[in-house]
């Protein structure tokens, strides 16, 4: 919980802070980020976070970690991009060169994606950025539509301009910009990637050691599978991140886990603490083996594809489940007897989260059983 930035003692003093402590924020559901940082943040606000993504640019939202999206710091971007997301981009690209084959768009989908490309990068530098709708308009190519999923139950068309620009992100020559309408809204738009001044380009060992680093900084002791599935990697670079990286072993219950060679003291104890934490949270999601803090819960505050809701935390382990109301109470439901002075220390937070939303209405992009229960 202290590295996390969980409970009032252990919150950050900015935005920045708090994603630093857990290396990256999940970005799949746009709440996320926002319920993430407002509960790691000291007097945490909206504001913050947009102006940390949109104006000052010191974080920045990217495909990333298991063709994730994330919102990282800006230093961490050239390393993510080599670490992970040029990997995904180039099966990216291959998967775009498929379906416009499918479609029927070119016989040299290569060319094609290179021509529309071009189109769209110039189109995003007269307009100074753009959603993808705007750019439909702009050249005869990003105006057609491209069939995905052909001879599947899922076979649907979608606009070329909209593909164009997801490849352009994951290849890094763009970023995603501030969403449409409020900061709940998922449609951003893009700017070029230079919005954000120059970038290094380390090399994908290099980067694969230096993301592996602040993730044991962060979430160690780790087990190999853990490393492999927060990262996405293959045993092979995994093995090759690890052999530049200075570690230790150590015994969990019978298990061997990983830390960073310097870390081998013990936490220092101190009071446990309550937490409301979103769907899809680092916290949560930031472990492959999760018994040691999720206990038998897995099928309340999970979904059948492994995407976790949101989740009320005593003392660094789940203990609950909770959702918004459509009057904007906050109602949450403890899995298990954790004591009075637990059970007042969340309904705390509760009223705490009420209070910060407001107005506003916030439902998970993936429910769990607990969460349809809990929201009515």
């Amino acid at each position: 919980m202290r590295r996390h930035g969980q409970g009032g003692a252990n919150r950050a003093g900015d935005v920045v802070k708090a994603v630093r402590s857990v290396v990256a924020l999940h970005s799949t559901d746009p709440v996320t980020v926002f319920l993430s940082a407002w509960a790691r943040t000291s007097g945490f606000l909206p504001a913050d976070l947009e102006r940390a993504l949109y104006v000052e640019r010191t974080l920045v939202r990217m495909l990333g970690m298991r063709r994730t999206l994330f919102v990282v710091p800006r230093d961490l971007v050239p390393v993510v991009d080599a670490a992970c997301a040029r990997g995904v981009a180039a099966q990216e690209r291959r998967k775009l060169e498929r379906f416009v084959a499918e479609t029927g768009l070119s016989d040299d989908p290569p060319a094609w994606i290179e021509a529309a490309s071009a189109a769209a990068l110039e189109a995003l530098g007269s307009r100074d950025g753009a959603f993808a709708s705007e750019l439909a308009g702009d050249h005869p190519l990003l105006a057609q539509r491209i069939r995905i999923g052909a001879g599947t139950r899922w076979e649907t068309e979608v606009g070329a301009a909209s593909r164009i620009l997801l490849l352009l992100g994951a290849e890094g020559a763009i970023v995603r910009d501030r969403p449409r309408g409020s900061w709940v809204g998922s449609q951003y738009r893009w700017v070029p990637i230079d919005r954000l001044g120059q970038l290094e380009r380390p090399e994908p060992g290099e980067a694969r050691a230096e993301l592996l680093r602040r993730y044991l900084t962060a979430f160690g002791p780790v087990t190999d599978a853990d490393i492999r599935w927060w990262t996405g990697w293959t045993a092979r670079d995994a093995r090759a991140a690890l052999a530049d990286v200075e570690h230790a072993p150590v015994d969990l219950d019978g298990a061997t886990g990983l830390v960073l060679a310097g870390d081998l003291e013990p936490e220092p104890t101190s009071d446990p603490a309550a937490a409301l934490l979103p769907s899809l949270d680092p916290s949560v999601m930031g472990w492959k083996l999760r018994d040691w803090y999720l206990g038998p819960h897995v099928e309340s505050v999970f979904d059948r594809n492994g995407n976790a809701g949101p989740t009320v935390w005593w003392g660094g382990t789940i203990v609950g489940g909770w959702a918004q109301r459509r009057d904007g109470e906050i109602v949450h439901r403890l899995l298990e007897d954790v004591g009075r002075d637990a059970e007042q220390a969340v309904e705390a937070e509760a009223e705490r989260l009420a209070a910060w939303l407001g107005d506003v209405r916030v439902t998970p992009r993936f429910r769990t059983p607990l969460q349809h229960e809990l929201s009515g």
